[in-house]
């Protein structure tokens, strides 16, 4: 029947604003919590409410049919078909937050018009004509349960389903709807009962056919990068206070070639009491904190520096004649030899959560080696370098993206077998190369940005974001584009 689209605008386009993903390990911190406050549930019942109304105007109702005994008459049959909702006046909708359970969803105070054509039979006469249907009072309540399934999939049932039809009018044509008009309180009373058995029947077989299958379209993870990955599954089923509705998150990153092992857990985050906006997500320091630690595994917090990354115009060359700028001894010890510089972070650096601003201090070590006649390396030097970093984030409609701000760098000689070296000058060399190749690489990765677990035609605006101890706090307004 075309009235399952009675349901459907509501459950995907409500639902869907709800920016419900998947579920996953129980009991753990969330990595990101999406909070959907009441203002974003006014706004996704108003989006429900208009859909709705533009669908129902191509919906056909079932046709029904009847005996009937008059007396002088007798008996005969009588049918309603070719049902068409000529107009609706949806006047209003809630949906709302349902403790420890879910939503509810209600509209009220609701009517159609609805035009077809009846049909009458006795023995062999037969008759027909059109019909005018005018329901009025409609008021329907369905709550909904949000859940999970061990496979890491989200679940929605409808608990409980109500629907109420105030007054029904039949207004029927023809010269010989004075037939029909004999009992037609009984015609009006059965269009009642009708329409009322169908109203929940509708509900339940969409959300089981439609809704349900839209919510498993949502993929457990999301590639980040050809290197990453980030796991949204849920770490419990949607909880649903009288003011708002939490998704929990898992949020951690792991690696496309195979599993991690991420040795901390995501700590609680304790949200502020906000809500001028319609979403706010909470994007825990282990989000960042797990994509640090993978990476490192992963060995992509290392470089290499070679002569033939270095500009030709370049006044500072990777040969030791060149480096004697830093170190007399090294071209009287290794003559006219080429040379390569190899670093790596120490450790996974931890993003730092201050007010106004994100930072890392990551701590280095790099190596420098001389290419002997043999092509063998040499190592001839080794330092410990420590730089500040800051972060300046940027958000648009469906992600978080990310540029590096470098700080000082401080490089302290931990090594040397070709003695003392111009501090001053190699920690300008590393800065530069820091600044136009290794942050530049680093940029490129967080450009690509952290993407918001949102189902699909939803976008974000208007957005405000504040840092607090170990969290981002993002709150937005919510646009749902119509296809």
């Amino acid at each position: 029947s075309r009235m399952g689209v009675l349901p459907r605008a509501l459950p995907s386009i409500l639902l869907g604003l709800l920016l419900t993903s998947t579920p996953g390990s129980l009991g753990a911190n969330p990595g990101l919590v999406a909070r959907i406050t009441n203002k974003g549930l006014e706004y996704a019942a108003e989006e429900g409410l208009l859909a709705l109304q533009t669908l129902l105007r191509r919906t056909t109702l079932p046709d029904f049919s009847g005996d009937f005994k008059i007396k002088h008459v007798g008996r005969g049959q009588y049918s309603f078909h070719s049902l068409d909702i000529h107009s609706c006046e949806l006047r209003g909708s809630a949906l709302r937050p349902l403790p420890d359970h879910g939503l509810s969803l209600s509209i009220s105070d609701s009517s159609i018009r609805i035009q077809g054509r009846w049909r009458v039979r006795k023995a062999f006469l037969k008759l027909q004509d059109s019909f005018d249907l005018s329901v009025k009072g409609i008021t329907i309540s369905v709550d909904l349960q949000l859940g999970s399934e061990p496979s890491g999939r989200p679940t929605v049932t409808t608990s409980s389903c109500s629907g109420r039809i105030r007054d029904v009018d039949v207004d029927i044509s023809g010269g010989l709807g004075w037939l029909l008009n004999l009992f037609h309180n009984q015609i009006e009373s059965k269009f009642r009962r009708v329409l009322e058995s169908k109203i929940c029947e509708i509900i339940q077989k969409s959300v089981t056919s439609d809704l349900q299958p839209y919510l498993q379209t949502l993929p457990v993870s999301v590639e980040i990068d050809n290197s990453i990955g980030i796991d949204y599954s849920l770490v419990n089923a949607p909880q649903a206070t009288s003011q708002m509705l939490d998704v929990l998150f898992k949020g951690e990153i792991f690696p496309l070639n195979g599993p991690a092992s991420v040795a901390f857990v995501a700590p609680a985050m304790s949200l502020p009491k906000e809500h001028d906006k319609m979403v706010y997500f909470a994007i825990s320091d282990y989000i960042f904190n797990t994509a640090s630690l993978v990476y490192h595994e992963a060995g992509e917090l290392s470089f290499l520096i070679t002569k033939d990354m270095i500009p030709p115009d370049s006044p500072l060359q990777l040969t030791t004649k060149s480096f004697r700028v830093f170190t007399s001894r090294l071209a009287r010890l290794y003559p006219n030899m080429d040379m390569e510089v190899q670093g790596a972070v120490i450790s996974a650096p931890v993003l730092n959560f201050s007010p106004g601003n994100l930072s890392l201090a990551p701590q280095m070590e790099i190596e420098g080696f001389v290419i002997l006649p043999s092509s063998a390396r040499e190592s001839v030097f080794r330092l410990s370098v420590v730089t500040n970093v800051f972060i300046e984030l940027t958000f648009n409609t469906s992600k978080i993206s990310g540029v590096l701000k470098p700080g000082k760098v401080q490089v302290e000689l931990k090594e040397s077998k070709v003695g003392g070296f111009n501090m001053e000058l190699l920690e300008a060399f590393l800065n530069y190369y820091f600044i136009n190749n290794l942050y530049r690489e680093v940029n490129d990765k967080l450009i690509i940005g952290l993407p918001l677990p949102l189902l699909k035609r939803v976008q974000l605006y208007d957005l405000v974001l504040q840092i607090y101890k170990n969290f981002l706090f993002v709150g937005a307004n919510v646009k749902y584009m119509r296809v």
